[in-house]
């Protein structure tokens, strides 16, 4: 995710903080199960058995059965329309923005009962923090995920709601953005950082929830220092190649290559590089940036085989049609 979108649109309802839970239940810690994704012929990747068959093509692929798409890339009014759309895409697995599910219930209060009762496997939700303006780089420096100061309070309300639902719906993972996490260990900001995100992990913990870590915000060996300065049971991250490119942090193969021991969820994105720096680079339909897709998902074919693969798009006016392009490019099909 790389701006403030929901389930619903872009207008959604301002968050109210007010309402939370505190109830204790545990922590919990990820399992890694066994891959499943399929590398590209000649590639010397190690996976385990399967009892699917690789394929043997000259690009690497997923099965159907991993590949998802994010609810608030399809600007669903309500659960109807969600479902609509993911009935149109021929995909069986959602990630679900839970924000408005907690905020409009009128609208979106059915919608996991919903999407559960047509065969859609709800594969994670996501957390919006508070405040986040994503008009330049400098502005969601300042306010995104967990850094900011002033909607710090609100945040962690929204977070409590957003976790009591998830554990009572029986999803397993919920993402978010942290917010930049400063490389250097003697910056304050960091541990403020750090310490907050402690604080939410935990809070999804006690719903038996984990939380993933959306990069793109920070280059992957600071994320990676910083996963291990937080040494926390409870966080991996969700890996969004076109972030790399978008914020300007890095190769994507080799910053998943860096990074794969903690990764729990992918987001399939692509995007071109700013040719100003300081400036956002372009997200473009998958397959038509700068993220080399056979070579990153040969990558993607030596983790867990159940690390679920979710089509994001948002930008364009054809959004159904570009995650129908993707979907086709993932799959093979």
């Amino acid at each position: 995710m790389t701006d403030p979108v929901s389930v619903g649109s872009r207008d959604a309802p301002r968050l109210d903080p007010k309402r939370c839970s505190d109830d204790l239940i545990h922590v919990r810690r990820f399992r890694r199960p066994r891959s499943g994704l399929r590398p590209a012929e000649g590639s010397r990747s190690t996976v385990e058995s399967d009892p699917e068959p690789l394929m043997t093509t000259s690009q690497a692929t997923i099965p159907l059965d991993r590949l998802g798409v994010c609810s608030w890339s399809l600007q669903p009014r309500n659960g109807a329309e969600l479902l609509g759309s993911v009935t149109r895409l021929g995909l069986s697995r959602v990630q679900l923005a839970l924000g408005p599910v907690v905020q409009d219930p009128e609208g979106f209060g059915d919608v996991v009962s919903g999407l559960r009762d047509a065969g859609v496997v709800i594969a994670s939700g996501m957390l919006e923090a508070v405040g986040e303006d994503y008009s330049t780089l400098e502005t969601i420096k300042a306010t995104g995920g967990v850094r900011p100061d002033e909607h710090w309070p609100a945040t962690l309300e929204h977070g409590r709601r957003v976790a009591k639902l998830a554990g009572a719906e029986g999803l397993s993972l919920v993402t978010l953005h942290a917010g930049f996490i400063p490389h250097d260990r003697e910056d304050p900001a960091r541990g403020v950082v750090l310490d907050r995100l402690r604080t939410l992990a935990d809070v999804f913990g006690e719903q038996g929830v984990g939380v993933g870590l959306e990069t793109g915000q920070e280059t992957a060996a600071t994320l990676l220092d910083a996963l291990g300065e937080l040494d926390h049971p409870n966080v991996g991250v969700n890996f969004d190649p076109a972030n790399m490119i978008l914020y300007g942090m890095g190769d994507p193969v080799e910053s998943l290559q860096l990074l794969a021991d903690h990764v729990v969820q992918i987001h399939a994105k692509d995007a071109t590089p700013t040719a100003t720096p300081g400036t956002w680079g372009t997200e473009v339909p998958l397959g038509s940036g700068a993220v080399d897709w056979n070579r990153f998902l040969e990558v993607v074919a030596t983790l867990d085989g159940s690390i679920d693969v979710v089509i994001e798009r948002e930008a364009g006016e054809s959004r159904e049609d570009d995650i129908l392009a993707a979907k086709r490019r993932l799959t093979g099909a």
